[in-house]
């Protein structure tokens, strides 16, 4: 039989709140093969991360996968951890406990989608705090069945144990959210302010395979999209920017045209710098700080280019705080929460403690 999550402690005095859930991809706890395994294993376990049939994908995954690839991804966050730990996961502590100083009157809370902490986890302190209205907040901004929809996996399954449900709403997505392209356009600015232009400006995303955008996945619409939006904002020519993907994995064909081809193409062509941001990534994490900024800066230079320029995630920069909370004032109820005086007392002549 099912065994829920208890509401003994439910206090009828009070009001609730409204809780939000800010989730992000995850990470390995430490730099370590060990650690990786396990989050790899919970990771490409996901049915919406890779739509193979469980029975085939078990023995690939397991006999595979599993064996050689956490040793070598182990090395690669060797070279961005930081002392504190994962730059994902203190970019996304960050950016959780800004959003809860901005939005007075709810409770925000960080989870990770694999890895800790979970999104068990982050459900479980936001019913502590009272939470009876939940909305859910992945930092994905352009939709994909890979990540957002995931993320909307996870909360309902972790909620299916829950006797007493909160009301619930999702963001499903912000790629084109005003404030999200200015505070993009802002980061590129502000960089090349700093760092000086590149000849080009090239927005890497994430990749998902190909079959998936066939069969109906937007992903790959939102991201051509956002890239326009802060190009046409940055009055960047149609020479001086493209889109690219990166992050692949498998013999299969994923979005194209692939980051490390077009970086390839251009430095053979005679480009000299060329300047990268991630606009698919709202914290900086592996791909960002050890596939871009450092593989593919030494791809770009020993095919000919002189330098590549990494431009940082938004992270916890203001302009994206304020954003994420214009977003969930968007989302978020209108009608406040509101109390029956009498209600407690009620309640204790019917047998309730509090």
């Amino acid at each position: 039989p099912m065994k829920y999550a208890g509401t003994q402690d439910y206090d009828h005095a009070g009001v609730g709140t409204t809780g939000v859930l800010l989730v992000n991809l995850g990470t390995p706890e430490a730099a370590e093969a060990g650690a990786v395994r396990r989050y790899l294993a919970e990771f490409l376990s996901d049915p919406r991360v890779i739509e193979v049939p469980a029975v085939l994908w078990w023995g690939i995954l397991h006999g595979i996968i599993l064996r050689l690839r956490p040793r070598r991804s182990a090395v690669a966050y060797r070279k961005i951890w930081q002392d504190d730990g994962s730059p994902l996961l203190l970019h996304t502590l960050q950016q959780a406990r800004a959003l809860h100083e901005h939005l007075r009157g709810m409770h925000v809370e960080p989870a990770m989608r694999y890895g800790r902490p979970s999104v068990q986890d982050g459900l479980e302190r936001l019913r502590a705090a009272g939470v009876r209205r939940l909305l859910l907040l992945p930092v994905y901004p352009q939709y994909s069945a890979t990540t957002t929809a995931s993320a909307f996996d996870a909360v309902t399954r972790a909620l299916r144990r829950w006797r007493w449900l909160p009301e619930f709403r999702m963001v499903l997505h912000y790629h084109d959210h005003p404030d999200y392209i200015r505070a993009l356009a802002a980061s590129v600015r502000e960089y090349r302010a700093q760092q000086g232009a590149g000849e080009r400006l090239l927005f890497s995303f994430h990749g998902i395979p190909g079959h998936y955008f066939l069969a109906g996945d937007p992903y790959h619409c939102e991201c051509h999209k956002t890239a326009r939006l802060v190009a046409d904002a940055l009055g960047l020519g149609a020479d001086e920017w493209a889109v690219s993907f990166q992050s692949r994995l498998g013999p299969r064909a994923w979005l194209k045209p692939y980051t490390d081809k077009v970086l390839t193409q251009w430095a053979r062509g005679g480009i000299r710098r060329t300047d990268v941001v991630c606009p698919g990534f709202a914290a900086d994490c592996l791909e960002t700080l050890e596939e871009v900024a450092i593989r593919y800066r030494e791809l770009f230079v020993a095919r000919g280019g002189e330098s590549l320029h990494y431009i940082p995630a938004l992270n916890a920069r203001a302009d994206h705080i304020e954003m994420l909370a214009a977003l969930v004032a968007t989302h978020a109820w209108s009608e406040p929460l509101t109390a029956d005086p009498q209600r407690q007392e009620r309640a204790r002549q019917r047998g309730a403690r509090r």
